[in-house]
């Protein structure tokens, strides 16, 4: 069975929640919101970023809210 996620789309994914326990992980435009504080968002926020950079990684399941 082939993976779901690429091997570089996981290490993004690492990437993202070491700078959420070390208090980095910033969302919103340009890094001018708050810090992370949920796991959950972390993780979306690693996932959007390998998106971003063309790894493979499934479509949303859900439609982006505005």
């Amino acid at each position: 069975m082939a993976r779901k996620y690429s091997k570089g789309a996981s290490k993004t994914v690492e990437k993202a929640m070491r700078n959420l326990k070390k208090g980095a992980l910033k969302r919103g435009r340009g890094g001018r919101g708050g810090v992370v504080k949920s796991r959950k968002q972390a993780i979306a926020i690693g996932l959007s970023e390998a998106r971003k950079q063309g790894k493979k990684v499934p479509k949303r399941k859900t439609k982006k809210s505005k």
